[in-house]
């Protein structure tokens, strides 16, 4: 058995603790968010508006913070920002916890979302790029599997806030994330699969032969990619998409409540919800490696999300718990892209040798759509004294996403310069060039097209990518 462990290849043991440190980390945030409301504006006596203002503010925060974040990942790489971000984490969920006023509510969550994005999520997106290449597909589905096993967490941290108060639930989380992220950064986490005298995706190592040395990654820097249209495109589209996503996230619960359900009750239909992103998104990790387009499936994802958003809409009146379970199916599989697309979308159009710090900058703009959420969803409700329009607003963003994502699609790739029958008949020569494979040959040497190193000869004209 021992020596079963021993062959299998470093990176899967890595993935095991990226899907710890997601479900974890998300756990204590993103998922239980919509918990905080109902007590606070309780004891505070704070309108919904100005307490989900303070969420929003943190989130973009957040988002500024993230293109510094992705440097320093790159920089120094995921293990120091791991262990370094999650020190001052720590320290920031103990501030929150001794929130007394509205001016300390904004001030301790944006100092909590700015160091959270130097442990949580862009470094594990990075790491798992780095040891995983062809795998990619399902190791990056596997750890968006951890984003979802987070609801795990959500009825410990309901009846903390419910039972011992929502002061004590920012102490359990500075704890659980101390506990779970500092042996992980220091034991576990290496940077580079040589690190551990290893191919990436365990490739075997040739008899006589030794093991390759820092991998040199290829790819656009982040001037060159925001002075393409694609970076562009892709930010409004997963600008757009996760407004949708994440807004549901963040507002779901007191959707709920506003319908007269039991938080016990909203518990078990939040852990339903990330129960079916536990097998959605590893699943859908998989079918990635052999779909042509993942910005076309990505439209697809859109669609359905949006049409449960409707479904809730409409039936919820009358056919409260029917809707509820309609929504929830189109969750499962509209969801199930999520964490997954960023790392499969990114590396394919700009390579990965500035993947942290391009992630970063287009989590920053990502965030103007995101930060706005909280405080759209508390207006609304203030005004109208229901969330039907934000319903409303979420499916239509999703719709707009799916413009961006098909638009994505047919650009040309800004690595390989496309030739001018792409200008003529684009349509047609997308087909073809999205038909090929991931890995092609050019004069003898390999050259790839998610962001690995082999540099190819570069085509009269054309850089090197």
């Amino acid at each position: 058995m021992t020596t079963r462990l021993r062959k299998v290849y470093y990176g899967w043991y890595l993935l095991i603790a990226a899907v710890i440190g997601m479900a974890i980390a998300s756990g204590v945030s993103f998922w239980v968010l919509g918990y905080y409301v109902t007590p606070l504006e309780e004891e505070f006596g704070w309108s919904r508006t100005l307490l989900q203002t303070g969420i929003s503010v943190s989130l973009l925060v957040s988002g500024i913070a993230s293109p510094l974040a992705g440097k320093v990942v790159d920089r120094y790489g995921p293990r120091r920002s791991i262990i370094w971000g999650t020190v001052f984490t720590c320290g920031t969920y103990v501030l929150l916890s001794t929130t007394s006023s509205i001016v300390e509510w904004y001030l301790y969550f944006s100092i909590n979302s700015f160091f959270r994005g130097f442990m949580f999520y862009i470094p594990f997106q990075v790491l798992i790029s780095r040891w995983f290449d062809r795998k990619r597909g399902r190791a990056v589905g596997i750890m968006a599997m951890g984003f979802s096993l987070g609801v795990v967490l959500v009825p410990v941290m309901q009846q903390i806030i419910d039972n011992l108060g929502w002061d004590w639930s920012f102490i359990f989380a500075a704890a659980i994330i101390g506990v779970v992220f500092m042996p992980l950064g220091l034991f576990i986490v290496r940077d580079h699969p040589h690190e551990k005298g290893l191919q990436v995706d365990g490739e075997p190592i040739a008899p006589g032969a030794q093991p390759a040395g820092p991998r040199v990654f290829s790819g656009l820097t982040v001037s060159q990619a925001i002075r393409t249209p694609n970076f562009w495109v892709i930010a409004l589209a997963f600008m757009t998409f996760f407004f949708g996503m994440f807004g549901w996230m963040f507002n779901g619960v007191p959707v709920y409540e506003s319908y007269g359900i039991s938080r016990e009750t909203i518990a078990i239909i939040v852990f339903a919800q990330g129960l079916g992103g536990m097998i959605s998104r590893p699943t859908f990790g998989l079918l990635a490696e052999r779909i042509p387009s993942i910005e076309l499936a990505s439209v697809g994802l859109g669609a359905i999300m949006a049409t449960g958003m409707v479904i809730l809409l409409v039936l919820h009146g009358p056919m409260l718990y029917p809707a509820i379970g309609l929504f929830i199916f189109c969750w499962f599989i509209g969801s199930a892209g999520g964490p997954v697309l960023e790392p499969l979308i990114l590396p394919k159009t700009f390579g990965l040798a500035h993947f942290g710090a391009i992630m970063g900058t287009l989590f920053m703009i990502e965030t103007i759509g995101q930060f706005l959420v909280p405080t759209v969803g508390g207006a609304i409700y203030d005004i109208t004294g229901s969330y039907d329009w934000l319903l409303v607003t979420f499916a239509l963003c999703l719709v707009a996403s799916m413009a961006f994502f098909a638009l994505a699609h047919y650009l040309p790739n800004p690595r390989w310069p496309s030739p001018t029958v792409r200008i003529l008949r684009p349509l047609v020569a997308s087909l073809v060039a999205r038909s090929e494979p991931q890995h092609v040959t050019l004069n003898g040497a390999d050259a790839t097209l998610n962001g690995a190193s082999s540099p190819a000869p570069s085509r009269r004209g054309a850089p090197s990518p």
